[in-house]
């Protein structure tokens, strides 16, 4: 896939219990990245990587040959993950969709994951972390417009700040500039899409926003 189609997809460790996040972002779109044992789960579902990094210590077997694969030592100042989006905004992709990133087992390497999002955004670029039932997107002074998905549940947080302002149009409580705070008693969790579309937009400051769909 040509690089100036800007699009990335990169496959983490953290079991998928099945292909609906496969079904919903096409691999074939994309220019695929696995992150250590993330090349099992692409083996698995049949998707061909273009790429391989990793220390591959979670991994139970080596990768395959014929595919580029860059190694990387066991102790270093990034992760595997990190290391996958780096390589990959190097190769000048900005539009990014993290899979295999998500639980698994060690919540460190998904708070970890989150900071691939940060990372990922302060460099000019978009991402998304996915899995069959949870999408997790990082917002500063943007919009998140959502089609199809009534019924999900909608949480926001602010990250990395005080606090954020936000308004919600098309959820169960919509706000308008309301001021989320960290620590504060106005929460953002476990709101719900009642109409189609709904919006997050962040006025200022940046949010964390986990949309989450039985």
């Amino acid at each position: 896939m040509a690089a100036k189609d800007k699009k990335c997809m990169i496959i983490g460790a953290a079991p998928i219990q099945d292909n609906s996040v496969f079904a919903e972002y096409d691999p074939a779109d994309f220019f695929v990245i696995c992150a250590d044992a993330g090349y099992e789960t692409a083996v698995a579902y049949g998707i061909t990587p273009d790429l391989i990094v990793g220390d591959f210590d979670s991994a139970s077997t080596p990768p395959p040959e014929g595919i580029r694969c860059v190694s990387l030592p066991v102790e270093k100042d990034v992760t595997d993950t990190m290391y996958a989006a780096m390589r990959g905004m190097a190769r000048g992709f900005r539009s990014f969709v993290l899979v295999g990133c998500l639980g698994g087992g060690r919540f460190d390497h998904s708070i970890a994951n989150i900071e691939v999002l940060q990372y990922i955004r302060q460099h000019g670029g978009s991402a998304v972390l996915a899995d069959a039932h949870t999408k997790v997107f990082l917002l500063s002074d943007g919009r998140l417009r959502m089609f199809g998905v009534e019924g999900a549940t909608v949480s926001v947080f602010p990250y990395g700040t005080e606090g954020c302002t936000v308004s919600y149009t098309g959820l169960k409580y919509p706000m308008t500039r309301q001021r989320l705070i960290t620590g504060g008693l106005l929460m953002g969790v476990s709101n719900s899409v009642e109409k189609d579309p709904a919006e997050i937009r962040i006025h200022e400051g940046t949010a964390l926003v986990v949309v989450y769909q039985p």
